[in-house]
């Protein structure tokens, strides 16, 4: 009787398992079919950036370090066709990100960790995700989780409005959005480029990596290596940018 039992266990756990395996490529197939426009991408990302500035202390056009961020960007207010808006969140974490959209908010907590040029040389690196489309493709990604339900729910196979919930969702994941390690390296190589091009300190991406890697064994070490997580190792980029200077002459 046991070994009845046993294989009757055996079976349902089978079942079980196929079950959610055959649901689980449903949910993905039904992710997969849902249509995301690169117009869409952008609108979203719009009202999600619009949603965490408004739940963000957002430093004013007077603040200091809105006024030293303006110094810093100077000219680039528009970057490989792409207008870019600048802001500050009086926040003390360690981050910034870009969006689809070209949106791009630092964190006080950054700025006050690096100087001018590594200020620069992190958002070129962000901005590298936006050229490179990694942004895009993520939100495309976020929209199709966030909206597949009501997607599924209509049978439109297309996104429609969502919600606010939805957006405050989609928005908190910027903070957390993660690349793939190559994403990463492509985006580290545009900023360096951009820094490059525009007469730039290439070493300070390589010295914004070193203060990373020595802040993560820190009292905010927490923080930075959840935002690192995907990231190469810090001392591997801060390296390999260092190589990539000394073969253009612009390190020893």
């Amino acid at each position: 009787m046991k070994k009845v039992m046993l294989f009757l266990g055996m079976t349902i756990c089978t079942q079980a398992v196929s079950h959610a395996q055959g649901l689980g490529q449903a949910v993905a197939d039904a992710i997969g079919s849902v249509t995301v426009t690169n117009e869409q991408v952008a609108q979203y990302s719009k009202q999600a950036v619009q949603q965490m500035d408004a739940k963000n202390p957002v430093a004013g056009p007077n603040d200091p370090y809105t006024q030293r961020l303006n110094n810093i960007i100077g000219p680039y207010r528009t970057i490989d066709n792409i207008p870019i808006n600048y802001k500050v969140y009086a926040v003390k974490d360690v981050n910034a990100f870009a969006t689809a959209d070209g949106s791009v908010r630092v964190f006080k907590g950054l700025m006050d960790l690096m100087s001018d040029e590594e200020v620069l040389a992190v958002i070129g690196h962000e901005i590298g995700h936006v050229v490179n489309q990694d942004s895009r493709d993520a939100m495309k990604s976020a929209l199709r989780r966030s909206a597949v339900r009501n997607a599924l729910g209509s049978g439109s196979g297309a996104i429609g409005r969502l919600s606010r919930s939805q957006l405050g969702a989609v928005a908190d994941g910027f903070l957390g959005a993660k690349f793939s390690r190559e994403q990463e390296s492509q985006a580290d190589d545009y900023s360096y480029d951009f820094l490059k091009r525009n007469g730039k300190n290439v070493i300070a991406l390589a010295t914004s990596f070193e203060k990373l890697a020595k802040l993560s064994g820190g009292s905010q070490g927490g923080k930075v290596a959840e935002l690192m997580s995907s990231h190469p190792d810090s001392k591997a980029r801060s390296e390999r940018i260092y190589e990539r200077a000394r073969r253009d002459g612009l390190a020893r």
